[in-house]
């Protein structure tokens, strides 16, 4: 096992050496999506991040309880505790229940993970799956004093709660300036002050998503269901805890607070935070309406883009930045780093064809301790990809004469590519001509065809489109935001 990793802890704002609780088992909690909508960048980043981690820490010797949790319940606009639950707001447009909006986007999700070449993490719980763990949680922070009920609500106390602790460690916040900074929203009245958040949030009997509970009928806030499911499946204290830098304040900065006041201590050793994705500077998200989904990168059908970037592109894009700085998108950058993963693909086939001689004029072996010591330092994968291509600089020298390999030199280079290009950044080769990507982007091609022959009225050349692929086993569905495709 490798015991030089160091991490950037959030809360301590430094670097640490990585200590797990009980050695060899790492707990590994990370904030996975709320389903109400296509995946796009914003969700890929904190997928890739924290699949690297996942990935490394493995290699490395490490056994890892991997959670990544979905949110099915409770997280309303704006990340307010006023307003309309996001999955309720799409379930009510689109005339479908909440837990089939539910299903559609975590497939679909799921999907785009596997394109993405993210693995699957060990437990994937549901909020709606917890509602009895978040209502016992309620309980101990009630019992504890740092809560109150209101008209059949529950809020947490954040200034009973900060004279005992300290709300806003995290994220560095005050409560005197979350005072100066809350927005006055409807309903506010009931709470002691404006930056009470809620727990519990009593409902109207015409609200679709409610459970009952001691208090009213209702669901369970937002900030609630990482603590209550983090602590079911790692422990009342675990060693990491991810997400993106969004979250930092107020979610990440709420469950602190939530274990604090039901148990008495901080619930995670490390807090890690994946930087935003900026296109133009400005944040890439669905609030801001400038977001480009996973599919329209694979497709290329957006605005946006020149043309289709492969999962493998997307990939390699964000890990050429460390996780905790801003990535800029253009269709430059991932032209670019499309190029120079192409560039690392093309050396592991060149050292197949590498002619070995008896003495090497290089070493090639001062590589894998730069390997691990890169990722070591808070995995960083652009300092690695940069060893990697100095690595390929090398053995294109080989390649043409200007350098010589053993056949040893040779096998340790190929395994080193190996481990680091495939089992730990997780990229993998798509140039193969029966691959499920070039199956997704002809699909795509075709359906695009076909709605332009819809926009037309060209009615007969739509039909055939639907009728030869039919005939192919391939079933369409033409749904308000254009047509999907599956194969029977």
């Amino acid at each position: 096992m490798n015991n030089n990793l160091q991490i950037y802890n959030t809360l301590s704002r430094t670097k640490e050496k990585f200590e797990p609780i009980v050695p060899p088992h790492v707990g590994m909690y990370v904030c996975g999506p709320t389903v109400y909508g296509d995946a796009h960048l914003g969700h890929a980043r904190p997928a890739i991040t924290f699949d690297v981690v996942f990935r490394y820490l493995m290699h490395i010797g490490y056994k890892v309880r991997y959670v990544r949790n979905i949110t099915d319940v409770g997280h309303l606009e704006n990340d307010a505790d006023e307003g309309e639950d996001k999955i309720v707001k799409k379930a009510r447009l689109e005339s479908l229940e909440p837990m089939e909006v539910v299903k559609l986007f975590t497939d679909r999700y799921h999907k785009n993970m596997d394109q993405l070449n993210v693995l699957h993490p060990s437990i994937e719980p549901t909020a709606s799956g917890h509602i009895i763990e978040q209502i016992e949680l309620i309980k101990s922070i009630l019992n504890n004093g740092y809560a109150y009920e209101a008209d059949g609500s529950v809020y947490f106390d954040v200034e009973k709660y900060n004279k005992d602790y300290q709300y806003g460690k995290l994220s560095g916040r005050k409560t005197e300036d979350l005072l100066e900074n809350t927005r006055i929203l409807a309903g506010q009245d009931e709470k002691k002050n404006s930056y009470d958040f809620a727990l519990w949030k009593k409902t109207d009997p015409k609200h679709i998503m409610q459970w009952p509970s001691p208090w009213s009928d209702g669901y369970p806030g937002w900030h609630l269901e990482c603590s209550a499911m983090g602590a079911k499946y790692l422990g009342e204290k675990f060693d990491i805890h991810g997400g993106g830098m969004d979250l930092l304040f107020p979610h990440h900065e709420s469950e602190i607070a939530q274990s604090n006041a039901s148990r008495g201590h901080d619930p995670v050793k490390y807090w890690m935070h994946n930087n935003m994705i900026t296109i133009g500077g400005q944040k890439m998200g669905k609030s801001l309406n400038n977001f480009i989904t996973l599919d329209e990168f694979f497709s290329g059908n957006q605005e946006l883009l020149t043309r289709a970037y492969s999962p493998m592109t997307i990939r390699f894009f964000i890990l050429q930045a460390h996780y905790r700085s801003t990535l800029d998108f253009s269709n430059e950058a991932l032209q670019a780093a499309e190029k120079g993963m192409h560039k690392l693909f093309n050396t592991i086939e060149i050292i197949d064809k590498l002619v070995p001689t008896e003495k090497s004029t290089i070493d090639v072996r001062q590589f894998e301790s730069r390997l691990y010591e890169a990722m070591n330092d808070d995995f960083n994968t652009p300092i690695t990809i940069a060893y990697l291509f100095d690595l390929s600089r090398l053995i294109n020298q080989v390649n043409d004469g200007k350098e010589k390999l053993t056949k040893e030199d040779i096998s340790f280079v190929k395994e080193l590519f190996a481990v680091f290009i495939f089992k730990v950044l997780g990229l993998k080769n798509e140039s193969g001509k029966n691959s499920d990507l070039l199956i997704d982007q002809l699909m795509n091609t075709i359906l695009v065809i076909r709605n332009d022959a819809k926009l037309n009225k060209d009615w007969a050349t739509a039909d055939r489109i639907r009728e030869d692929l039919s005939k192919l086993k391939i079933n369409i569905k033409d749904t308000k935001d254009g047509s999907e495709w599956s194969f029977e």
